[in-house]
């Protein structure tokens, strides 16, 4: 056997030097023994995804290769869970292909009268179209209220006889997602959507100690407006007591119930609150601003359906016409913050749920994996699986119309929105653009990454019913899609 192997060792030597048979040429090559990247990947994950404490957690889990139009992983693509803020992705994607990114909302004011010497005789009417935008947390609003004083004025308008009346009627009134859990009604993130809405339909709820122990707390809500009275229940607690604030409001209700304790010495608490009228919250702000600016308004602050037999109430061409920014800029506001308020009025503006799902439809997506009962996932109703969200985000990807400013939106991760706090550190910041979901018994992470070749990659890992606390799962998440920033082929 030696004999044979020496003799082979010399013809193959004499027939290199002859150049008949090159030896092979030098490639990396795999330690011995290791599977090749990509089979390696799906085991790595698939560990992740076995760990003890996640025995219990129903996972629909789609990941592909934008480039290769390659399945990198999958579990239960095809299982409709919820979605929570995911619904987002759905929603944008919809409203830009229906609306386009140049979509404004509009938001008129108009005269029902004559003016003559500095008084408008009639009324001053406010046309919403939906624009989510109009708020005064950064003192926005009351900079263009002022702006918009200042235009009447120099029409000559210096006092109005009758008030300022809210015309709502180009939207639905008040919508509330279908599902929506009762007891999310007073909260900031489960408001009302309409034509005219500020502050986000979003009111402030102010307690403070009293001045003893035992004594109540005082509780106010402002600005004005806001259409909520407290029945206020909270006491004050010893100065190293617990500080415990619950909310209640029952639909379609005014009164806000506030109990629980504060310590005595306490600083101002503040919670945000949904309000009871967005149109007569608008109105009352944008009266009051006028009146601060010198124009004198003898009426009051109206909702046009208030007024009996006048919803249909004529006047002029508008003298002022506010355009809200583009869909794009409001898209950075809605995804990046999660704000609900802005994906309901996006799905109202492009149609409602039909709408949405003849989009769908219309970009072949497959029928049954998407049920949308609103537009930020807030709904228990919706329901949709890994493999429709990649599918939305690849059509997404693939149409030069779309990509540029729906990526935009999302919040990047390690640097800015709902994932400015996670993978920091990893191969994923600044690199995975993703929508988050979250809810009780409900994670959501939807997006793009680029792997360590520049390969484009879109996933989508959704969680459900889980034992475990929220934060194994989103950490779980996490490295799953670093896992795809660190994946190479090479």
């Amino acid at each position: 056997m030696r004999v044979r192997q020496a003799l082979f060792a010399l013809i193959l030597a004499g027939a290199v030097a002859c150049g008949g048979v090159r030896p092979p040429a030098s490639a990396p090559q795999a330690p011995s023994g290791a599977p090749p990247p990509l089979p390696r990947l799906q085991r790595e994950i698939a560990v992740l995804l076995d760990a003890p404490e996640l025995k219990r957690v129903s996972w629909g889990i789609d990941i592909r290769s934008l480039d290769r139009d390659e399945i990198l992983y999958a579990r239960d693509p095809q299982k409709l869970l919820l979605p929570a803020s995911n619904e987002k992705v759905i929603t944008l994607a919809a409203a830009a292909e229906r609306l386009d990114w140049d979509f404004r909302f509009t938001t008129e004011l108009s005269l029902t009268g004559p003016v003559d010497a500095g008084v408008l005789y009639g009324n001053l009417v406010v046309t919403g179209s939906g624009d989510p935008s109009l708020d005064d947390w950064d003192g926005k609003a009351s900079g263009l209220f002022r702006q918009w004083a200042a235009e009447l004025k120099a029409r000559g308008v210096s006092a109005v006889t009758g008030g300022v009346i809210g015309d709502d009627n180009r939207l639905p009134d008040d919508v509330l997602g279908a599902g929506w859990a009762w007891d999310d009604l007073d909260r900031s993130f489960a408001t009302g959507t309409g034509a005219l809405q500020f502050n986000q339909n979003t009111a402030r709820l102010v307690i403070a100690p009293g001045s003893a122990v035992g004594e109540p707390a005082l509780a106010s809500i402002q600005p004005p407006g806001s259409g909520l009275s407290v029945r206020n229940s909270v006491k004050t607690s010893a100065q190293q007591g617990p500080l415990s604030i619950e909310t209640r409001r029952g639909a379609g209700s005014p009164v806000l119930e506030v109990r629980g304790t504060v310590p005595l010495g306490a600083t101002t608490v503040v919670r945000n609150v949904s309000v009871v009228n967005p149109t007569l919250y608008f109105v009352t702000a944008l009266r009051d601003a006028l009146i601060a600016s010198g124009i004198e308004i003898r009426g009051a602050a109206l909702d046009v359906d208030d007024l009996f037999g006048q919803s249909a109430m004529e006047y002029g061409a508008p003298v002022i016409t506010y355009r809200s920014p583009p869909l794009s800029a409001l898209a950075v506001t809605m995804m990046k913050m999660s704000q609900n308020l802005f994906a309901e009025t996006l799905l109202q503006a492009a149609g409602g749920p039909p709408a949405v799902r003849g989009q769908l439809a219309a970009w072949g997506i497959e029928d049954g994996s998407v049920v949308v009962a609103d537009g930020s996932g807030l709904s228990r109703y919706n329901m949709a699986t890994a493999a429709a969200f990649v599918a939305v985000l690849t059509h997404v990807y693939r149409d030069q119309r779309l990509r540029g400013p729906f990526e935009a939106s999302l919040p990047v991760a390690g640097r800015d929105g709902t994932l400015d706090d996670r993978m920091k550190g990893t191969a994923a910041e600044g690199n995975a653009h993703a929508k988050t979901g979250a809810f009780s018994n409900a994670r959501g992470l939807t997006g793009y990454v680029r792997s360590a070749d520049g390969e484009s990659i879109v996933f989508s890992i959704l969680a459900n019913n889980f034992g475990t606390t929220p934060d194994v799962i989103e950490r779980t998440a996490d490295a799953i899609v670093v896992k795809l920033a660190e994946f190479s082929r090479r």
